[in-house]
């Protein structure tokens, strides 16, 4: 008992200690010497740049050979080391932890954990996060933890709790049969992992009182279940129909925001784009109609490779089956959707595997599938800032962007793996993390 109460109280003054690092002043001046900068938006690198940062904002980009650092100026060396800005993962699910079914799986949270643990858990990812340089995440859904990661944004917001930027979808929303909790008595009730509805008038409500509790963006599961027909051919339980899925684009599009939509394929990801939704999920097997629409109509795509490569059931049995080819069609996918020119955006769906691993193996398998490093260094910085309606604002080193700024070492040109490795981390102007030599 003594050694749980230290050890929580050891925690929490951990936390305290993050929260009250001083934010930078408004006017305070911070000079970064870059080694190598990757801006997020060129296509080239530059060597020897200086960074100077006025409180939270970046101020101007110049030649390092030409600069002169204010008398005033607090200045960073990451002269041997590759500069990137804060990076984007524009799919996560804080609430989740990658849980082992031998430990209960994904049930136990919602039957047995109780929301004050699970947020303290998602505090502790949030962190996890910024730790690995990812100063923004776009969080897609609550697991059944309700209006959850609304507080969590607060918090960070707040400065709190350390985290990333937030944009948040609080409960999703999904069909009656399109979610677990499932296999239980019929006769009992159980707790449900998103929000179900049935016909548009319960769609639209939906999404009312979703945005009315604060989320950024709605998503919608547009497919549910995945396997094995009889043929090997991969296929999805479609959810909502068309008329639904339409209703909640009209409503949050009215309210200026945007819906994502989790389809892996066949009828449920084609009623996604027919009802004009702005981001694909995982899309996991793209045929050329769809791509050639996703093209015509500037949908997203958002791919969450790595979850699909890892933690597969054995070979011998139908889920070990349904997961192999889900592999197969990804990569293939993805290919063709990059040389067709859809818009792509960097996303993990971490949380679905351990926050403990990192969330950068995402970029071995987008450079694996054919993306250029650089392009896959865009998805999650330039890229994914544009689909978060945030172009200049983040995602990019450059005059007038928020100042977040992330370091390596290494070439990640050369090596996208080294982006598993950052060693400096700025969010807003201050400086979470600097283990760069």
């Amino acid at each position: 008992m003594k050694r749980t109460l230290l050890l929580s109280f050891l925690f929490l003054v951990s936390l305290n200690a993050w929260a009250q690092k001083p934010a930078a002043p408004a006017d305070a001046i911070t000079v970064i010497r870059a080694g190598v900068l990757i801006d997020g938006k060129s296509d080239t690198p530059r060597r020897d740049q200086v960074i100077v940062i006025r409180g939270n904002r970046i101020e101007s980009i110049s030649e390092a050979s030409s600069f002169k650092a204010p008398a005033n100026a607090n200045t960073i060396d990451l002269s041997r080391a590759t500069v990137l800005p804060g990076m984007i993962d524009a799919h996560t699910h804080i609430f989740l932890q990658g849980e082992d079914p031998a430990e209960g799986g994904y049930d136990v949270q919602l039957l047995n954990y109780p929301i004050a643990y699970r947020a303290a858990r998602a505090s502790v990812s949030a962190r996890r996060a910024l730790e690995q340089g990812f100063t923004t995440i776009r969080d897609v859904e609550t697991e059944g933890a309700g209006y959850g990661d609304v507080g969590i944004k607060r918090a960070v917001n707040e400065g709190i709790i350390p985290g990333p930027r937030m944009f948040v979808v609080t409960r999703a929303i999904s069909t009656t049969g399109g979610y677990p909790l499932e296999g239980y008595a019929p006769e009992i009730t159980v707790p449900k992992g998103a929000q179900l509805i049935d016909g548009p008038v319960e769609a639209r409500k939906a999404a009312r009182e979703q945005l009315d509790n604060g989320a950024d963006w709605i998503k919608v599961y547009m497919t549910h279940r995945s396997w094995m027909d009889r043929n090997g051919n991969l296929q999805s339980q479609p959810t909502l129909t068309v008329e639904e899925i339409k209703a909640i684009v009209d409503e949050t599009h009215g309210w200026g925001k945007k819906v994502a939509c989790h389809a892996y394929n066949g009828i449920g990801l084609q009623r996604a784009l027919d009802g004009g939704c702005d981001s694909i999920e995982h899309g996991l097997e793209l045929t050329d109609a769809n791509i050639a629409q996703m093209v015509k109509q500037g949908t997203w795509l958002c791919p969450t490779m790595s979850v699909y490569y890892s933690h597969w059931a054995d070979e011998n049995t139908a889920e070990g089956k349904r997961d192999r080819k889900r592999a197969e069609v990804h990569g293939a996918s993805l290919n063709k959707a990059y040389k067709a020119g859809v818009k792509i955006a960097f996303g993990t769906d971490v949380g679905g595997f351990s926050w403990s691993e990192p969330i950068a193996q995402e970029f071995p398998y987008m450079v694996k599938f054919g993306m250029s490093p650089m392009d896959s260094i865009k998805a999650a910085t330039s890229c994914a800032a544009e689909l978060l309606d945030m172009s200049g604002q983040i995602g990019v080193i450059a005059p007038g962007a928020l100042a977040d700024v992330v370091a390596v070492n290494g070439d990640p040109l050369r090596d996208v793996g080294v982006l598993k490795d950052v060693r400096f981390v700025m969010k807003d102007g201050k400086v979470y993390r600097s283990e760069l030599k």
